[in-house]
């Protein structure tokens, strides 16, 4: 059995304007002194992480890497959520999202879409120059709109939708395979591909692509009811990231799954940070040792009542405290019959 790599730390919640999170020397190094082994990084902020100068110089790719390094930190993948989410975005939510992509692209879809694109291809030939195996990402959105059967969705649109989400990833994964690198969508309500299913539609709807592949944040399916220990059996060959996120989820006699609309303290649905949520980390560490995962485990702290330094600090020691070094040998050898 092999070992998973970590603690590592997504940084994307961490950034702000003022030390030491306001440049990647500085938070690299805070992560380095709370315990963390790895940092994944997102490539929306060209002033932490320029991801075309990334993708077209070895040396910047280089120099990146040296600064993780002397901070004591390794990058353990490099993100795209929010260009991710812009490859397809339906025009319902494009006021919603638009403050991902660069303001002229406002009010152009196509355009948006076109953009969003090309930030994944540099996204796979940046962490190819950077010697990464795994990215991470979200699929975008055509058909959320239509995730409730009310009213009745036309005869054959689900396929239709997942037949363009395939059409538009298509040559983005043709991208990760040249670069030798899988493309790890986060399956995560708002996105078309937010549960097994939904991801299963889709590699069929992309001939099985190898470089589909999936992040693990069980967060999200607590939050949808789903089993998220026995989808660890259903898809671990797929799954090449892992974001080591808390949730829970307490129904009550006002709200269940959908949330009426309320904030996320008010939600029976929460993410919460690490230890303080009702996901049994346990059982997954030992189910992804058992199937040999060995990518890195990463913190993505979200929580609606804990201080983000904090849930930092104790996250780092709760992955720390939770990755299984696999035995050398069966416990019973020494009870071996001879012969």
């Amino acid at each position: 059995m092999k070992m998973i790599k970590g603690p590592a730390l997504f940084l994307a919640q961490f950034l702000g304007d003022e030390a030491p999170f306001n440049s990647l020397p500085a938070i690299t190094k805070w992560a380095a002194s709370l315990g963390y082994k790895g940092v994944q990084i997102p490539t929306s902020d060209p002033a932490i992480f320029n991801l075309k100068l990334a993708a077209e110089s070895q040396d910047y790719a280089d120099e990146i890497k040296g600064i993780c390094a002397e901070a004591g930190v390794e990058v353990t993948e490099l993100s795209t959520h929010l260009q991710g989410q812009l490859v397809a975005c339906h025009p319902a939510y494009a006021d919603l999202f638009a403050g991902f992509a660069p303001a002229e692209m406002r009010g152009k879809p196509e355009a948006t879409a076109a953009w969003a694109t090309e930030e994944l291809k540099l996204a796979a030939k940046a962490s190819a120059r950077m010697g990464l195996k795994s990215h991470a990402t979200f699929s975008g959105a055509l058909l959320w709109h239509t995730v409730y059967p009310w009213p009745q969705r036309p005869a054959g649109m689900v396929e239709e939708g997942f037949k363009e989400l395939a059409r538009r990833w298509k040559p983005i994964l043709d991208a990760f395979e040249d670069a030798g690198v899988d493309a790890c969508y986060e399956l995560h309500p708002g996105e078309d591909l937010h549960d097994g299913v939904t991801f299963e539609r889709f590699l069929e709807a992309v001939g099985n692509h190898p470089r589909a592949n999936i992040l693990y944040d069980p967060s999200h399916f607590i939050l949808q009811q789903l089993d998220y220990l026995a989808f660890i059996d259903h898809y671990h060959s797929r799954i090449r990231a892992f974001h080591v996120k808390d949730a829970e989820f307490r129904p009550n006699g006002k709200s269940g799954v959908y949330g009426g609309y309320q904030g996320w303290v008010e939600r029976p649905g929460r993410f919460r940070s690490l230890g303080d949520g009702q996901i049994d980390f346990k059982a997954i560490f030992s189910k992804l040792t058992q199937y040999d995962y060995d990518g890195w485990a990463v913190v993505e702290w979200e929580c609606c009542l804990k201080h983000p330094e904090d849930g930092a600090r104790e996250g780092a020691k709760f992955v720390a405290d939770h990755i299984i070094r696999p035995a050398p040998r069966a416990f019973d050898d020494f009870a071996a019959a001879g012969g």
